[in-house]
């Protein structure tokens, strides 16, 4: 874990090979983030990575929400995502799922991506499978643009979790 000043003192490089995965095979996210430092704390480090995503425009926003893998998805099963997707999505018990939760994460996952264009983006760190199942019953509802803005809200909880446990308060 390094604190602040370290996080400020290294080479923009070094910096991206550090966080580059902050964001689901994104990296441009944290080369953008890397040009705001120095950063005056950690809480600053995670705003600067929401704000670079906030400032890129619409088809770079929906192509990092579409870099995220579905939640206990095909990529899960074959073990084929970012390391900290499958950390976290193991975390709440998504490797394990019965069949039966197993097709309803399916079923529900492939309803959202059809209505959006996108995966269903949770920040599943701290939830539960009712949770999640909970959260996909009250967003397939939403308009397209709602539902795009949840998905940057989401993404930007992950970016949180993801840089607490990298960088010291």
């Amino acid at each position: 874990m390094l604190d602040i000043a370290a996080v400020n003192a290294l080479v923009p490089a070094d910096f991206v090979a550090r966080f580059g995965d902050v964001a689901e095979h994104s990296p441009w996210v944290a080369e953008a983030a890397a040009r705001t430092r120095p950063y005056a704390t950690r809480e600053a480090m995670i705003t600067a990575f929401a704000d670079a995503v906030a400032a890129a425009p619409p088809d770079m926003r929906l192509a990092l929400i579409r870099a995220h893998p579905d939640l206990a998805g095909k990529a899960a099963r074959a073990g084929a995502m970012a390391e900290d997707s499958r950390r976290e999505q193991a975390g709440v018990g998504l490797d394990s799922l019965t069949e039966a939760e197993y097709a309803r994460f399916t079923d529900l996952n492939t309803r959202y991506r059809d209505r959006f264009g996108f995966p269903f983006i949770f920040a599943v760190k701290g939830a539960t499978k009712t949770m999640i199942l909970d959260a996909f019953a009250a967003r397939l509802p939403n308009d397209a643009a709602t539902e795009f803005e949840t998905a940057l809200a989401q993404i930007a909880r992950i970016f949180r979790f993801r840089l607490e446990d990298r960088v010291a308060p």
